[in-house]
């Protein structure tokens, strides 16, 4: 195992959170980076820091990484073997108020990041994509070798568009590059931004709940601990170029660069509904419905094309959707001291 640490990007924030943690459990060095903005309670960025604080591996930098200077000179500091790069501008909706944090955080954030590993000789980038990318797609499930161009929202091109820079980047450079097309990840820590966490706010408030598409919605819910799962396993398997792509019918998740895509879902799809009422058991409570028309934006439904990721490295969701909103939920009680 190399001494050299791991850089782990968006460190404080929900997915990031856990990666560190679970590495840090596996015995590696871990440096965290996060800016700590205030997309959402700062506070809760602080208490998930606390926890990997106190493992004397973890070192933090509390760095804006569309900064250049600042970001060049991280990498000048420490040679980083892996880079996990999770930080973004999240949420679709967001992205139709405030669009210049999203060119920011994830176009020229990531162009550093970029750049940091080109100079830095970074032996495998991983890098947070989204199931926003499938946007207009209908047919299910979304496979990597589908066609992505077809976004329907600023998010969705931005996280789009760091699959290209990264292939751009793994042609010229030969840097390997592998994109995580992460679909409804859920769990303790979660963002109080998403949906599910919006639900338990409101339901302990008693307040309605909206409901878009009048509830009429699929989502791939997958436990953020088989999210890490996945991603620890693809860390030490680096991409090394697909020796029969052809570019007469080019394969849209592959190359002949050392550049790949993968989904990182459940691999089943659970009716809103169906979450909201686990989610009602679990609080005791009764939700109040608002029923509402589609969000510009959303999508019906989102269903990972997983067969690469289990193919490649035996990745196989195990958390099942009952046992991950009970462990969200017990984890939503105890932060907010309910019951």
């Amino acid at each position: 195992m190399s001494d050299h640490p791991i850089l782990v990007t968006g460190a404080a924030g929900f997915i990031g959170f856990h990666l560190a943690a679970r590495l840090l459990r596996d015995g590696r060095r871990v440096v965290g980076v996060d800016n700590l903005n205030d997309y959402y309670d700062p506070a809760l960025k602080e208490s998930r820091l606390d926890i990997l604080r106190g493992d004397p591996r973890f070192h933090f930098v509390k760095l804006d990484l569309a900064d250049r200077a600042a970001t060049a000179a991280l990498f000048a500091e420490t040679r980083f073997p892996v880079v996990l790069h999770l930080a973004a501008q999240a949420g679709v909706r967001y992205s139709l108020q405030n669009p210049d944090a999203y060119a920011d955080s994830n176009l020229t954030a990531f162009l550093n990041i970029l750049e940091g590993c080109r100079r830095s000789e970074c032996r495998h980038l991983l890098f947070a994509s989204s199931s926003s990318v499938y946007g207009a797609n209908t047919k299910l499930p979304f496979s990597v070798r589908d066609n992505v161009d077809h976004p329907i929202s600023l998010y969705a091109a931005t996280k789009k568009s760091n699959e290209l820079m990264a292939h751009a980047y793994s042609h010229l450079y030969r840097i390997p590059t592998t994109g995580l097309r992460f679909f409804t990840v859920y769990g303790p820590w979660y963002r109080p931004d998403m949906a599910l966490y919006r639900f338990a706010d409101a339901i302990v408030a008693g307040q309605p709940i909206k409901l878009f598409n009048h509830g009429d919605m699929r989502r791939d819910f997958t436990y953020v601990d088989d999210v890490v799962e996945a991603i620890v396993r693809l860390i030490d398997r680096a991409p090394q170029g697909d020796a029969n792509w052809s570019g007469d019918a080019p394969n849209p998740g592959t190359n002949s660069a050392p550049w790949r895509i993968y989904n990182v879902g459940n691999n089943k799809p659970a009716e809103l509904m169906s979450v909201v009422t686990l989610l009602e058991k679990e609080l005791g409570r009764v939700a109040k419905k608002e029923m509402l028309p589609m969000q510009p934006g959303d999508v019906p439904t989102t269903f990972a094309d997983i067969d690469d990721l289990i193919r490649d490295v035996g990745f196989r969701p195990s958390t099942p959707l009952d046992e991950g909103i009970h462990c969200f939920a017990a984890w939503y009680c105890r932060y907010h001291r309910i019951g």
